[in-house]
């Protein structure tokens, strides 16, 4: 790639993550969408995506826990079976004809829920421990399939059945997000399939503009403010899905 093009998938990059670190997620469905955009083959962009997934995940999870917003109880039960299963979704290689609808039409569908919502619910209630597990397991295969980390499921999910306030929810996420796209990367790599060179200098923009979106989300952006810009997301990474 010439520098302009490489200037310009930079600064995709940079917008990608900063956007979605700041409500707790590491941005893999974005940058699916502007590494395939750029031109790069499915084969390379999974990888990539992953990569870069981990890095913004490390530094969203570092920066929701300082700010007092992880809890252990809450996330524990949804990434214990979650892992394997990211593990054998990454190692899997399905055609993707029906499942990207699939997942677009749900990801749109919360998105407008969460834009009717107003703030946080009055009262949360965690799930019970096997609808956890069960929720997990099912958001880690789906992760390792379309090489995300599961957060752009888990996060509404939590949110629409009042398991959880909205930053509580971002803080479970982003270590949800982490385990997942370690979990599907190495799947990746156990099928002999490698990682593109390229991704470890994208992953240095990622990790500068993901610093920036996290902190602004665990401590300066108000709940109402994560609600908008979590429902933006969806409806990115819903779009891409139905389009691609």
């Amino acid at each position: 790639m010439d520098p302009f093009h490489l200037t310009l998938l930079a600064a995709g990059i940079a917008v990608v993550a900063f956007l979605y670190s700041s409500v707790g997620h590491a941005g893999a469905s974005g940058y699916i969408a502007v590494l395939t955009l750029a031109g790069f083959a499915a084969t390379t962009v999974k990888p990539v995506a992953l990569v870069l997934n981990v890095v913004v995940a490390v530094i969203g999870t570092v920066q929701f826990a300082r700010a007092g917003y992880f809890s252990w109880p809450l996330f524990w039960p949804f990434a214990l079976l979650s892992v394997p299963a990211a593990a054998l979704g990454g190692y899997l290689l399905l055609p993707a004809t029906y499942l990207k609808p699939l997942l677009g039409v749900v990801l749109l569908f919360s998105a407008a829920r969460l834009f009717l919502r107003k703030g946080d619910p009055a009262e949360t209630s965690p799930p019970a421990r096997r609808t956890a597990l069960a929720t997990g397991a099912g958001i880690g295969l789906l992760s390792g399939l379309t090489g995300t980390g599961g957060g752009i499921f888990l996060t509404p999910l939590m949110l629409l059945r009042g398991w959880s306030k909205a930053k509580q929810a971002a803080a479970v996420s982003a270590p949800f997000i982490l385990v997942n796209s370690l979990a599907g990367l190495g799947g990746h790599l156990g099928s002999g399939r490698p990682v593109p060179a390229f991704a470890w200098w994208l992953a240095i923009v990622a990790a500068l503009a993901g610093l920036a979106g996290s902190h602004l989300g665990s401590r300066r952006i108000p709940v109402r403010g994560i609600q908008i810009l979590l429902a933006t997301v969806l409806v990115i990474a819903g779009g891409k899905l139905l389009t691609m």
